[in-house]
């Protein structure tokens, strides 16, 4: 019994290997160009301030004192009003899916 389960896996790989290789100058498939997220800094005398968008939408901005801690200004529910947050790890992971926009 195991020299026929033996045999029916080498057969069985042997298969994989008589498959056609891809010819190298087959180009893969391009998705659509997908929306990095734009960052524009901004220095100023006294604090940094960076700001983040997707798809041309501000969604938070970063501050960095020039001496100091730097925290968050981020704009959860989409609505244009921002909350501060001292860092962005807090730890809480809630899913932020967009099921459907209007």
């Amino acid at each position: 019994m195991r020299l026929l389960t033996l045999l029916f896996l080498s057969l069985l790989s042997l298969s994989t290997f008589a498959a056609e290789p891809v010819p190298a100058s087959a180009t893969p498939i391009q998705d659509e160009a997908v929306d990095e997220p734009q960052v524009t800094i901004s220095r100023q005398s006294e604090q940094t301030v960076e700001e983040y968008r997707a798809n041309g939408k501000l969604y938070m901005i970063k501050i960095t004192p020039k001496h100091g801690v730097p925290y968050y200004l981020v704009d959860d529910r989409g609505d244009g009003k921002f909350a501060r947050q001292e860092s962005l790890d807090s730890g809480l992971r809630v899913p932020r899916w967009v099921i459907f926009r209007f």
